[in-house]
């Protein structure tokens, strides 16, 4: 048996950042056949809620818990969205250039990446790519006020619910997270081609099952 060591060398991780977001629009098949690049992200948060016990009692004492499932729920933050999420933000173009808003909502997936550092290398080490699935904004607060002394750009962020999508031998799943350091370097090229497209194939996010077969 190995004495247990803390705070190795090279094993103090950490992680920050959030960068290459891109936007999937769902079609009618439940599939995402085309990414877009989403440009201006500031953040991405995962806020799961639910997955909580729930205790039943017998013969005086706590007999069992049942826990509940768990529901994704998140926001995204931008200085701007592409032109492709109007839909998904509600909105329609009846003529070039009008905007028609309260209109359905398209669901949608979403993918970035965070850094993954340690001590050693830094932010060089690694970093995560996170999936989302079966999304759906919620409206936004937007504020207009006057240019002054000190302006500040708008940053809107959306609300984000999701509807888990299938994923084979295991519960559905609205997100996936993805570690460089775990993967080898040409299945995950082969996961990357598929996100964000090649030189002759269109950026497009796979469902979990076509992710587990990429990496496998």
């Amino acid at each position: 048996m190995a004495k247990l060591v803390f705070d190795e060398i090279g094993k103090r991780f950490y992680e920050t950042g959030v960068s290459e977001a891109v936007l999937y629009p769902q079609d009618e098949t439940g599939n995402y056949p085309k990414g877009v690049a989403w440009n201006g992200i500031t953040a991405a948060n995962e806020n799961p809620t639910g997955a909580e016990a729930s205790e039943h009692y017998a013969d005086n004492m706590l007999f069992f818990s049942i826990t509940g499932p768990e529901k994704f729920e998140g926001t995204i933050e931008a200085f701007s969205s592409p032109k492709e999420f109007d839909a998904c933000d509600g909105m329609a173009e009846p003529v070039k250039g009008l905007r028609a808003h309260g209109q359905a909502r398209q669901p949608f997936g979403f993918a970035f990446k965070s850094i993954l550092g340690n001590d050693v290398k830094g932010e060089n080490f690694g970093y995560k790519i996170h999936l989302w699935y079966g999304c759906k904004a919620a409206p936004s607060e937007r504020s207009y006020s006057t240019v002054n002394e000190s302006p500040e750009p708008q940053n809107p962020s959306w609300s984000v619910k999701s509807t888990p999508a299938k994923f084979t031998g295991h519960k559905p799943v609205s997100t996936l997270t993805i570690v460089s350091t775990d993967v080898e370097p040409e299945k995950l090229k082969k996961l990357e081609d598929a996100l964000y497209g090649t030189e002759t194939e269109q950026a497009y996010l796979p469902l979990p099952d076509k992710v587990k077969e990429l990496l496998s």
